[in-house]
Formats: C-alpha cells, structure tokens, sequence
C-alpha cells in the first residue's frame, strides 16, 4: 500500500466558492441524487455539464503504466460516471477490457457512445463481480460519499474485486481548519471526511492492501473567485 499521486496531470478548475455556496443545501440535496441536475445542471449543483474532452486520456496512460496493464487485462472504473475514462483506458491501450460502474442510471445511460456495453450501474457496496476479477480497479471520488462505517466496507469489496495490490483509492481531505472550512463549502456529497491521517486508519481497518491518494483542496488565489470577481 502506497501513496501515490496517479492524478497529478487532471487539469486544475476554476472553483467558484461563493456562488456554490448560495443555495447550497438544496444543491447537496440534488446533488446526492446522482441524476441529471448534478452532471449536465449549473457549476452550482454538480459537474456543469458534464462531457468529453480528453482531459482522462493522459491520467489513463499513467495508470496502465502504473499497474503494468496489457491488452487482454481487465480494469474497473468505480464511479465511472459516463465513463470517459473508460473509454480512454480502451484508446490509449487497445485491447485492454475496461469497464466502468456508477450508482447513476442517467450517467450510465448516457455514457459515451464509444463504450456501450462497457458501463454497469452498481452500487459500491455490493459490487456485482466474482472475487479477483480485475487486473486494477480505479476509485475515484466515492468512497467518502458514504459513512464511516460503509467506507470500510467499500474498500474490502474494492480489494475482493482486484487482484492483490491492484488498486488505486483517491478521496477528498484536508489538513487544517482552513482547508475544512473550504471543503465544506464545496464538496456537494460527501458523507465523510477528515485529515489523511483519518483516512489512513480507515484503509488500515479495511486491510487494504493497495494505492492511495488525497485530493486537498486548496486556497489558491489563481482558482478561486471572490464574490468581487462575479
């Protein structure tokens, strides 16, 4: 078990803190709904909008290289969304069976065209998957969606699904009250959160045996707009 920063070439955002934070227990209500509003809606309630373009492909040749992955490999995706890198798993290694899994019907149904077949809806909980079926299983921005106690056992049926040490975990955290302080102002459905060390302990009661990382977000006057800004 590692950690790894397989992420470090996802582009950075413009987060705009203020207008997310209007109206914002309705949109975390909307937003836990997983439906349309939260990936195709405004910034404020989720994704906004939601589509292709390209952004995956660099990261999903970092992880073939990372786990070693070959054609004839199989790779899960676990909350795929529409599942675009899935769909860049299967262009950057051809051959290589990539799948993808989300608790949303309207992402699944909407994935892109490239990849029917290619995406499940599921829940994490219950993966709908025979014990080490995967060659690497991706897990990107989930876990912390749930419970404690759920996140232990999401990462035992992450782990049941993989192969040993074929995993590769990435959760939202934070270091200090002034990184909760904005996490809590932007992160829509979270259920559990805390420091790295909180998470660690986490992964350590789950067994798991794979890599891991942590998305801080940070007050970088470059990617933040002020209400003067607006």
């Amino acid at each position: 078990m590692g950690e790894v920063n397989i992420l470090k070439q996802y582009p950075k955002v413009v987060r705009n803190i203020v207008k997310r934070k209007r109206g914002q227990a309705m949109n975390r209500d909307n937003a836990k709904l997983f439906e349309k509003s939260y990936f195709d809606g405004s910034r404020e309630e989720g994704y906004g909008g939601y589509h292709y373009d390209g952004r995956w492909v660099p990261i999903a040749g970092d992880f073939i290289r990372h786990f070693n992955l070959k054609p004839g490999d199989r790779v899960l995706d676990i909350g795929c969304a529409k599942g675009f890198l899935v769909k860049d798993f299967m262009d950057v290694c051809p051959g290589l069976q990539a799948f993808g899994l989300d608790i949303s019907e309207y992402a699944t149904r909407n994935g892109h065209p490239d990849i029917n077949g290619h995406l499940v809806r599921g829940h994490i909980l219950d993966l709908p998957f025979p014990n080490g079926t995967f060659d690497a299983v991706i897990c990107i921005n989930v876990v912390h969606n749930l419970t404690r106690n759920e996140c232990v056992s999401a990462v035992r049926e992450i782990s049941r699904v993989t192969k040993p040490g074929k995993s590769y975990i990435q959760v939202d955290a934070y270091r200090n009250e002034q990184e909760k302080e904005l996490f809590l102002d932007w992160v829509l459905t979270a259920e559990t959160h805390g420091t790295p060390g909180f998470w660690e302990e986490i992964l350590d009661e789950a067994e798991y045996k794979g890599d891991y990382f942590w998305t801080v977000l940070e007050l970088d006057p470059a990617y933040l707009i002020t209400e003067d800004q607006e």
